[in-house]
């Protein structure tokens, strides 16, 4: 089953709320040698947090750890099917959520996968939705992935 993430998940890992940044860092840990996907626009949606509510300055802080994320892992990002449209549009119980919500759902719907997210707006009906908790134990990345993640903390979203 493909695994999705929304941007919940992967900004989730610089939340000031300390359950909720231990659960998505321990999602990514779990998952280094495998791989999620997101849509390019959830995607977008991070690059447009951190470019548009961070200083230069903090940037330099959050980018190295996130590169280096990414480089490790395969994180898959993809664009929006026309199914994965109709879907969204099409599933009843989508209808209560923004459009943005919806193409998300319906994305991981059309193409049979689990969405993990934070936000538990999109705990709607009988939906392929984790909503990831928090975890009492912090894992680690690997030491060298580690020391830029401890390093972009100075950032929290």
């Amino acid at each position: 089953m493909i695994e999705f993430i929304d941007a919940s998940v992967f900004l989730g890992m610089h939340s000031p709320n300390e359950k909720i940044r231990i659960a998505c860092k321990n999602f990514f840990v779990k998952r280094l040698n495998q791989s999620v996907t997101m849509s390019l626009e959830q995607v977008g949606k991070c690059d447009d947090v951190i470019w548009s509510c961070f200083t230069d300055e903090e940037q330099a802080e959050y980018y190295p750890f996130m590169d280096r994320l990414h480089t490790m892992m395969k994180i898959k990002r993809i664009p929006y099917s026309n199914n994965d449209v109709q879907v969204s549009l099409s599933e009843f119980n989508l209808a209560c959520l923004p459009l943005f919500g919806k193409l998300t759902l319906g994305m991981a719907m059309s193409k049979e996968g689990i969405l993990y997210t934070v936000d538990p707006t999109l705990l709607v009906g009988d939906l392929p939705v984790k909503l990831l908790v928090g975890d009492d134990e912090e894992l680690s990345f690997p030491e060298e992935l580690e020391k830029h993640y401890q390093r972009s903390l100075k950032v929290r979203i």
